[in-house]
């Protein structure tokens, strides 16, 4: 099997584990969101510190907190737990279907980003591809009366998020496990407020449910397990593939949240959301093309 096929199956994998996760955290629902949110801060932070200790790599990490890096680092870090939070949100209030648009308009998203950022060039075909997406927005919100709020919340701050990792010049695996590192205080005051001082969660649930029972323990470490490995999966198959090749499978991810939310959560789809989705799906299809297109003209550009 040579280095390419396995980095197919690597990023097929993390998609899979990512787009099969709302069936996971519904095992979890009835855990405060922040509470949650918590101990998946924790345990990944166990798992990513074991996996980069193994490796000798743990002063990567202390290299990268240190001098003004911990400042990109600590935004990564806001906005990861943010996304992190409001998915979680997601499955508990059942908008999954939200939730799923968000990660489709991500990749449309990163266009303005990189637009203003790093005035990278909007071509014909991504202009094209934003346009739809706004539109379909723009649907959504006339027909359901309310923003999407939520989907533009998981595309911006992963979009945020993907800006200042572009800045950080170290690897993935490091800096998330850095910047699990900056909320861990964070996560153990939570945990200590739920355990000693009875704080409920944001959707007023009794919190200090790790230790009470059993399988909920073991979900709630198996949160950092979930977190972590598809990380690492992704990591191994961004440095084999072209990132046409990444992004294009990485749409694997939104579409099986989708189909989780209406095939086993039972969400509802309103005419909307049927008029609005094909139009994303028609944007990132342009979107693809375009990328693919020029993806293969540069490759012949450096052989010749």
């Amino acid at each position: 099997m040579n280095e390419s096929t396995k980095g197919v199956m690597a990023i097929i994998a993390a998609c899979v584990a990512w787009g099969l996760s709302p069936l996971f955290y519904k095992l979890l629902e009835h855990v405060p969101p922040l509470e949650l949110l918590s101990h998946r801060t924790l345990w990944s932070l166990t798992l990513f510190g074991l996996f980069l200790g193994a490796q000798g790599r743990l002063g990567e990490v202390a290299q990268l907190l240190r001098g003004r890096s911990v400042f990109l680092v600590a935004m990564a870090a806001i906005m990861i737990s943010t996304n992190w939070g409001g998915f979680i949100l997601s499955v508990q209030i059942g908008m999954v279907v939200e939730s799923s648009l968000g990660y489709f308009i991500f990749p449309l998203v990163m266009v303005i980003l990189g637009r203003l950022f790093f005035n990278e060039t909007i071509t014909r075909g991504k202009g094209i591809a934003l346009i739809l997406a706004t539109l379909a927005v723009l649907t959504l919100t006339f027909g359901l009366g309310v923003a999407p709020w939520l989907s533009l919340l998981l595309g911006g701050t992963f979009g945020i998020y993907g800006v200042v990792k572009k800045v950080l010049s170290t690897g993935p695996i490091v800096s998330v496990t850095a910047e699990v590192l900056l909320l861990a205080p964070l996560a153990v005051v939570w945990l200590m407020g739920t355990h000693i001082a009875g704080w409920e969660g944001i959707l007023g649930r009794n919190g200090a449910v790790f230790g009470q029972h059993l399988w909920d323990s073991v979900l709630l470490v198996t949160s950092g397990l979930i977190t972590a490995v598809p990380l690492v999966l992704f990591s191994y198959a961004s440095r084999r593939l072209a990132l046409s090749t990444v992004g294009l499978i990485q749409y694997l991810n939104p579409s099986l949240q989708f189909t989780c939310a209406v095939a086993f959560l039972g969400e509802a789809i309103t005419p909307w959301h049927l008029i609005a989705f094909p139009m994303i799906w028609l944007a990132l299809a342009i979107y693809s093309a375009d990328a693919i297109r020029r993806d293969r003209a540069s490759r012949r550009a450096v052989i010749a």
